[in-house]
Parts: structure tokens; sequence; C-alpha cells
């Protein structure tokens, strides 16, 4: 026994820890599997909040060395989001011991589906794919207008097919050779789990906007979530996975992976308040910001790998996972 803990109980906090960093880097709902595994080991409820806020700090730390590649030339923006989690966090935390949080409890399901709603449904990558699909549509017009033979019977040359309609997104791979005026190069693969990789590639490697260029309500809304995520806590990630997405300031896997900057500034100070007040069971903190940390380190290399509409369809479970469970305990 080490402080009321058996080793089996302290090694299945770890691994809730690791579900936990795992769950809290991809979708932002750590504390799904966190908060309830404390309390199944008999944390008195304030003890486990406050032990699980010091736990789920391992996730942000382990999470920005496995996001390396997400966050690579964001250094200015990851500074200025761990600054306003860290002053939100500290703010939010004195919030929670001095004021009932029952506002923030009763409000948070409501919060947390919504936040949820926007992440699936999307609505500004909806507006922005039909205008892309309208310009690349005329373009496409264009390009058959031009570029049509008016010999119908001319030599094709390899990888390329006699009708101009066959070739394009026929499954065959078409080799370097454009068809019909249009590319259909080494950017096509008949290969659908390499086109995956390819297409996720490219869009790690499209850059995130210039903080300078953030509207207003980006910034309220970090400020909002940081002091939130001192103060109650739940479905954080989710409200600010919510809010940079629907910002669209860049792709979704890069914002997936700033969005945890916001939590771990804030868990960090708040964590500070709390160990000051003595309010924290330090076997299950440090068993549980162990697992975090290797869960949120492992999760990037992995959810990376997956398209951007499974990890909001995985959001959008979460979400709805959880407020359902805040609105069974509140209501």
């Amino acid at each position: 026994m080490i402080a009321g803990f058996s080793i089996v109980s302290l090694f299945l906090i770890l691994l809730a820890g690791i579900g936990a960093g795992f769950v809290g880097y991809a979708v932002g709902a750590s504390s799904l599997v966190s908060y309830p595994a404390l309390l199944a080991f008999g944390i008195p409820p304030v003890l486990a909040n406050a032990s699980n806020t010091v736990g789920v700090m391992g996730t942000g730390i382990g999470g920005v060395l496995g996001a390396q590649r997400e966050l690579a030339g964001q250094s200015v923006r990851v500074i200025v989001y761990v600054a306003i989690g860290a002053i939100g966090g500290v703010i939010g935390a004195f919030l929670l011991l001095e004021l009932d949080p029952s506002v923030f409890e009763y409000a948070a399901p409501a919060l947390i589906l919504f936040s949820s709603l926007v992440i699936a449904v999307n609505p500004r990558g909806r507006l922005e794919a039909k205008q892309a699909a309208a310009r690349a549509s005329a373009q496409l017009r264009g390009g058959r207008s031009s570029d049509r033979p008016s010999d119908p019977g001319r030599s094709v040359g390899p990888g390329q097919s006699s009708d101009p309609d066959q070739s394009f997104g026929s499954g065959r791979s078409a080799g370097p050779a454009q068809a019909s005026g249009r590319l259909v190069g080494p950017v096509q693969s008949s290969d659908p789990s390499r086109s995956a990789g390819q297409a996720l590639d490219q869009s790690l490697e499209r850059p995130v906007q210039p903080l300078r260029q953030d509207a207003w309500w980006v910034w309220l809304g970090v400020s909002a979530v940081a002091v939130y995520s001192g103060y109650f806590g739940a479905g954080a990630g989710t409200c600010a996975l919510a809010m940079l997405d629907a910002a669209k300031i860049g792709p979704f896997h890069k914002i997936n992976a700033l969005k945890m900057l916001i939590g771990t500034g804030a868990n960090i100070t708040a964590s500070v308040v709390f160990i000051v007040r003595g309010a924290v069971d330090w076997p299950a903190a440090i068993m549980l910001c162990i697992g975090c940390f290797i869960g949120g380190y492992i999760a990037p290399p992995i959810t990376r790998r997956v398209p951007a509409r499974i990890m909001r369809a995985a959001a959008l479970l979460a979400g709805i996972v959880l407020t359902i469970d805040l609105a069974l305990k509140t209501y």
C-alpha cells in the first residue's frame, strides 16, 4: 500500500491517465476518463477535481512534445496561448475556491453540446468547400474548352486515355502525363490509403495564419476558455477546438494541437493554486500525470493520420457523452 492505494490501484490510475491523455489531445475531453476514474477509487469529489487538474497537465506537456510537426513555425502563437491560459487559470482557480461553481455547472452541458455541434457542422468549412468546388469546376470547364483535341485520331501517350473523362478519377494509375488538360500525375494514386496519407501530409504543410490576423472575438474566446479551464474545466478542450475551428485560422489537425495549449497553461497555474491550498491527492495525481503524459505524447502521431472528418465525428461523440454525463449529475 502507498498512501492508501494498492499497487494495482495505482497501475489502473496510470492506465486511466494514458486513456485520458490520448482522448484529451484527440478530442479535448480527457475528463471523460480521468475524473470518473479518480472517483471510482474513493477520492472525494473536490479532492478528485483538484487532483485531476494536476494530473491532466501531463496531457499538454506530452502533447507539445509529440505534436512538433503540427506546432512547427507557431512558436509565437504557442507562447501567447500558454500565457493567456496561465493567467486565465489563476483567475479561474481563485473563482472556483471563492465562488459557488453552480452557475458554470448548469451552463456547461449546453455549452459543450453547442461546441460539439459547431465542430461537427463546420459551417465556415462547408462554405469554403463550396466556393473552392465552384472555382475548380469553372477552371475545369475552361480547361476542357481550350484543350480538347481537334483531331480525334491523335495518338495517345503512355498513361493517357482516349476518353477524356475515363482517365480522370478512374482509379488507374495515370502516370506523369496529363489527360484532357487536367493534371493526373503523381498527385493521384490508385491506392486509396496512400492518397489519404498524401492529403493529410499536404494539410499539415498548410500554415496557420499569423497571430495578428486573428479576429477580436478569437482573442476574447481564448481568454474565456482559459478562465473556464481553471474554474470548471469540463469540456474546455471541446470549446477551444470549436472556437478555433470556427475561426478557420488553419488546418484542422494543427488547430487541434493548438487547442490544448490554452488548457495546458490554465492547468499549470491552477494546479499551483490547488497545491498551495493542499487540495491534492498526490499518489493519484502523480500516476495520473504520468499516464496523461504518455497518452498525450503518443496521440499526435496517431491522430495526424486520421482524416479531419473522422476527428470531427469523434469530437462530436465525446461532446455528446460528456454533455449527457454532466447533465445527469447537474440537473
